[in-house]
């Protein structure tokens, strides 16, 4: 299978890991692609975004929760909880995993546009959803202890804040989820994974 990103990306990363996780990292084959390029990734992707995943029948998938969700039933379904309450966090947090990336993502090109084009207030609004959703998942660290799509997407996130964002301490606003992170910022998934700097 070709996964069609770059190894700058939180949503591309996050595909790997969950990739690792499931034990398909050997059968994923990163191929870079560069959304800011000539037509970007409009031939494996209309939406012109990263990643996408070509399988090996040539069936395109996007975006990133997309392909997670195939990769998990793929290879067996071990990382979305079949159904109930556990399932409905899983999904949850990877939702608000993604949601800051995309402020994040969103804010870093905001505050890149030369001045009299940028605008300061919209960067602030992204930078406060960064914050409210950081904080959210520090209020419930707990639930964030089984292996799921939405805890690596949790994981990816906090390493992508360490990368893009790292003068700004968000371990100092939320302790616990710091305390969370920290081990397994560590893991095989996570330091094969790593951002190219």
């Amino acid at each position: 299978m070709k996964l069609y990103g770059s190894t700058r990306s939180p949503f591309v990363r996050k595909v790997r890991v969950v990739s690792i996780a499931i034990g398909l990292g050997d059968r994923l084959e990163l191929t870079p692609a560069d959304p800011w390029s000539g037509d970007g990734v409009g031939g494996v992707n209309p939406l012109g975004k990263i990643p996408a995943l070509e399988t090996r029948d040539g069936f395109l998938l996007y975006d990133s929760p997309v392909i997670c969700a195939y990769l998990n039933d793929l290879g067996g379904g071990g990382l979305v909880p079949p159904d109930g309450p556990a399932k409905w966090h899983a999904m949850r947090h990877e939702a608000i995993a993604d949601g800051i990336c995309d402020a994040a993502v969103l804010r870093r090109l905001e505050l890149a546009r030369p001045d009299g084009e940028r605008s300061d207030g919209w960067a602030a609004r992204q930078a406060a959803t960064m914050k409210r959703g950081c904080a959210a998942l520090n209020a419930e660290v707990d639930a964030l202890e089984a292996v799921t799509t939405g805890s690596l997407a949790v994981a990816v996130m906090l390493a992508y804040l360490d990368f893009r964002w790292s003068h700004e301490p968000w371990r100092d606003d939320c302790p616990e989820l710091a305390a969370w992170f920290e081990p397994r910022a560590k893991t095989e998934m996570m330091t094969a994974t790593a951002f190219a700097p």
